[in-house]
């Protein structure tokens, strides 16, 4: 023989008559099988529908670029300004003979923006530290606190083969220096002259040696 269950009734899946006190929850029982909207409407009789609201869909910002904090960190004016900070740690702290300042690729228009005193106090440390700042930049930004002003150029492509470029004629030429020595004593034999420009040539690796 098998053992009746332990639970009975109609929510204990067991056989056998229903007890009375079951009976009365047969009806909330059965509403839970069937949705609401379904035991509503009658046979042959017109049911009024509610109209549904219409989905609406918000349009989702599409981000064109980056963030603003990643544009800003990667600005000409903001990547200078760290350069220049580090700059002057160097400086003040010390321990380099000679610091150079690449601002080649910076614009003009941002070079021209760093104030005069900046570079005053660049001059003044590199006094007390005796180290050498080099400045390139393509315009003449440190103006009077240079001690030395050069100004590079390119000149005419070199042309010794005639279907081959061989490479370029570059000069120098100096534009500003703060101060020339002098001495009181006149010397015996010509002095030599001093040269404001030089000429050179680069040659490129495919022309080979000559």
């Amino acid at each position: 023989m098998i053992a009746p269950p332990t639970k009975r009734g109609l929510h204990g899946g067991g056989f056998g008559p229903h007890p009375r006190n079951e009976q009365k929850e047969l009806s909330n029982a059965l509403s839970d099988l069937f949705p609401p909207n379904a035991l509503v409407p009658r046979c042959a009789e017109p049911q009024r529908r509610v109209p549904k609201e219409p989905e609406r869909f918000e349009p989702v910002a599409i981000q064109a670029g980056p963030p603003k904090e990643i544009i800003a960190a990667t600005t000409p004016w903001t990547r200078l300004e760290q350069a220049l900070k580090a700059t002057d740690l160097l400086l003040h702290g010390g321990g380099f003979s000679a610091i150079v300042l690449d601002m080649g690729s910076i614009a003009p228009s941002f070079a021209t923006r760093v104030p005069l005193a900046t570079w005053f106090r660049y001059r003044a440390a590199a006094e007390r530290s005796q180290a050498s700042l080099l400045l390139l930049s393509q315009h003449a930004c440190a103006k009077s606190s240079a001690e030395l002003v050069l100004q590079m150029e390119s000149e005419d492509a070199r042309c010794d083969e005639e279907t081959v470029f061989t490479g370029l004629r570059h000069r120098v030429q100096v534009q500003r220096q703060r101060f020339t020595q002098s001495s009181n004593v006149l010397p015996m034999k010509k002095p030599v002259q001093r040269a404001h420009d030089a000429l050179w040539n680069s040659q490129s690796t495919w022309a080979g040696r000559r």
